[in-house]
């Protein structure tokens, strides 16, 4: 059974690669990242809804009284992490940022294991678990020399001297699989994962719609448009879908193998997707030369992943 997570979870990992192409095309619509952001994770919450009273698993909302209180508030993760992304594309570029995620992601998943912290399983020590860091290693180094063929030099400049948003940069990425560790938790409180991640995403949604009466309301970010959002093609709108799929893997997959494993595949099926995208302009993406350095890195990210799979 546990095997059967090994290619959903680099399917979900891939499905981020197509979030980001649909939120782009959302984000022109609806007039920045803040409102297509709100949008796509009300979109979510809604399939996710939908789904659970399919099933006949809705009623498990009616528990959440008897839970312990945190264990309902993973879906704060996503919108501190979307904000983050939003803050430091900005400043530190988007290929810099998102190998910093990378790197915050596996260090997190690396604790979470280790230490057996949030109901995560304690990975064992001996030669599985140095396989285990091995793997872990060569996904950082992996994720590196992605950024590196992609960014070149101006990486380290960047990196170099802006240490508080590194720092960002690390904790939004930290803070996913902590998040998957928190919604498995809130599933077995109350069973039923496709409620579970309904709860997350409304959660999400609150948080995130805050967030925008916020930036709206200083002056940060323009008012959300509602008569563009016509012009979106009909691909612009599955960033939620995307985003409810990655979540609901996510926290299903980490009990079974491991936050490290979890993020892993995960990664890996963004970047593979992320070449795809790439080369033939998929999503209205720009096409970009992809170098053999970049594909090296891809590699390394699967030598990770199946070192990982090792413990």
């Amino acid at each position: 059974m546990e095997i059967l997570f090994v290619p959903l979870a680099l399917l979900a990992g891939a499905l981020l690669t197509v979030q980001v192409g649909a939120n782009t095309q959302l984000s022109k619509g609806a007039g920045g990242p803040f409102a297509a952001t709100t949008l796509q994770l009300g979109v979510g919450a809604v399939v996710l809804i939908l789904l659970a009273a399919l099933v006949g698993t809705l009623g498990a909302v009616g528990s959440l009284p008897e839970v312990t209180w945190w264990h309902a508030a993973g879906g704060l993760a996503s919108a501190f992490y979307v904000c983050s992304t939003i803050v430091l594309f900005t400043r530190l570029g988007a290929i810099v940022s998102v190998g910093l995620f990378i790197a915050g992601q596996m260090l997190a998943s690396l604790v979470l294991d280790g230490f057996g912290i949030l109901g995560v399983e304690r990975a064992p020590i001996g030669l599985s678990g140095a396989l285990g860091a091995l793997g872990a290693l060569a996904v950082v180094v992996g994720a590196t020399v992605i950024v590196r063929a992609q960014a070149g030099k101006d990486a380290e400049r960047t990196v170099g001297g802006r240490p508080g948003w590194v720092l960002l940069a690390l904790a939004a990425g930290a803070i996913l699989p902590v998040q998957g560790a928190v919604n498995a938790l809130l599933r077995v409180d109350i069973g039923a994962p496709i409620t579970v991640g309904a709860i997350s995403f409304v959660v999400a949604t609150a948080g995130m719609a805050l967030v925008l009466l916020f930036v709206v309301a200083t002056g940060r970010a323009s008012k959300p448009r509602v008569r563009p959002l016509a012009g979106v093609p009909w691909w612009g709108w599955l960033g939620g879908i995307c985003g409810a799929a990655y979540v609901t893997t996510v926290f299903t997959a980490l009990p079974a193998i491991g936050a490290a494993a979890v993020v892993g595949l995960t990664v890996t099926g963004q970047q593979v997707a992320s070449v795809f995208f790439d080369r033939w302009g998929l999503m209205r993406v720009p096409t970009k030369p992809v170098s053999g350095a970049r594909l090296s890195g891809v590699a390394l990210l699967l030598v990770g992943v199946v070192l990982i799979q090792a413990l």
